[in-house]
């Protein structure tokens, strides 16, 4: 592939991010002194140290970086591989990751965003599941998944995986944010996996494609997962859980947590018993999950001013909408509707289950539904 050359702005905020020892709150430090990216690397030493937070070594860093850091490689290997490369700039930057206090100042995406990702929740837990946790990731992610919700997860072993899967499993859309670069999955044997959601999906990193997984840059990734998500459900995570820092970083986000529980002898229910006794909202089912998040969901603005409707709403299928538009507000049977549009009576039932979760249609009888 021929070199490309690159937007300046792209360069410089990409070159920043790079910097050793500048997180996202120093970052935003450095924005708010001097403006743009490139003011910030053009700054002299002492300019860079009226910052609160920036040191010694931190300004040489700094200054050091137009000569030590090629942000313009990084670029062109994202690009190779086609990595979509985000800044705060960006139109297709997440919506959601604005809104928070350290919001990452790059992205790499690979995959496709779509409007519906505005309504995610993420499924967190352990990384040594029991069958029991991963039997529920899987059936929350794929209920959420049919209810028109995004599914975000880190792509880690145990509840994670289960969580991705599960939504794919659903045909629905999920989204992995990994604590290393795009192009050095952990762990390994989940390169299938992550294929498949970028391709059902995105795969999203603040670290540069080829970064290996740093233990530090776990803890940082969780913050984007509930970032990314209206809410965060944990499964199985044991007192000093990683999910645990998730479900932390969502309350300081202003994000709804919930909590599966467990059995009562089990060291992996600790930690969700633990944040029920907080406050997290017990759940049993997708019911309690939307019982939440439906108001919520109801008045999530997008940027150009308008507002999303219930995830309910976003993504009916040919089928589902035919379905739908059969149904009366009156009762009507389950025998008129498959007359009316032509289908089995085993299709019709599986559809008007899924209209039932999306709150659109409600039981009247064992043979009856009705417009909800």
């Amino acid at each position: 592939m021929p070199e490309t050359t690159f937007a300046a702005e792209l360069v410089e905020s990409l070159r920043l991010s790079l910097v050793s020892g500048v997180g996202p709150l120093l970052r935003k430090a450095l924005l708010e002194r001097f403006a743009t990216p490139a003011a910030v690397l053009a700054a002299g030493r002492d300019e860079l140290q009226s910052v609160p937070g920036i040191g010694p070594k931190t300004a040489a860093r700094i200054v050091a970086a137009k000569d030590e850091i090629n942000a313009e490689l990084e670029l062109q290997i994202a690009a190779e591989h086609g990595i979509d490369v985000l800044t705060e700039a960006s139109d297709d930057y997440p919506r959601p990751l604005r809104t928070i206090h350290d919001p990452p100042g790059v992205l790499f995406r690979r995959g496709e965003p779509n409007a519906q990702d505005e309504l995610a929740v993420a499924i967190v837990g352990t990384r040594h599941a029991t069958r029991y946790g991963i039997a529920q990731a899987e059936r929350l992610a794929a209920s959420l998944a049919r209810t028109g919700f995004t599914v975000v997860s880190g792509l880690a072993r145990g509840i994670d995986a289960a969580a991705h899967r599960g939504a794919l499993a659903a045909g629905g859309r999920t989204i992995a944010v990994l604590a290393s670069g795009l192009l050095e999955v952990y762990p390994p044997e989940h390169e299938k996996l992550a294929d498949e959601v970028a391709a059902g999906g995105y795969l999203l990193s603040e670290s540069p494609p080829r970064m290996i997984p740093l233990s530090g840059a776990f803890p940082q990734r969780n913050r984007i997962i509930s970032g990314l998500s209206v809410g965060t459900i944990v499964v199985e995570a044991a007192e000093r859980s990683g999910a645990l820092i998730t479900a932390r970083h969502a309350y300081e986000q202003g994000r709804e947590v919930f909590a599966v529980p467990g059995p009562i002898d089990s060291r992996l229910s600790r930690g969700c018993h633990a944040l029920i006794k907080d406050g997290a909202k017990l759940v049993e089912s997708i019911d309690d999950v939307l019982a939440e998040l439906g108001p919520l969901a109801e008045n999530i603005q997008r940027d150009d001013g308008s507002l999303l409707t219930q995830p309910a709403e976003l993504l009916l299928n040919d089928i589902e909408q035919q379905v739908l538009a059969v149904i009366e507000t009156a009762p009507t049977s389950i025998d008129a509707i498959a007359t009316g549009c032509n289908l089995p009576i085993h299709r019709v039932l599986s559809t008007i289950s899924v209209l039932e979760m999306r709150r659109l249609v409600r039981r009247v009888s064992g043979t009856q539904v009705a417009r909800a």
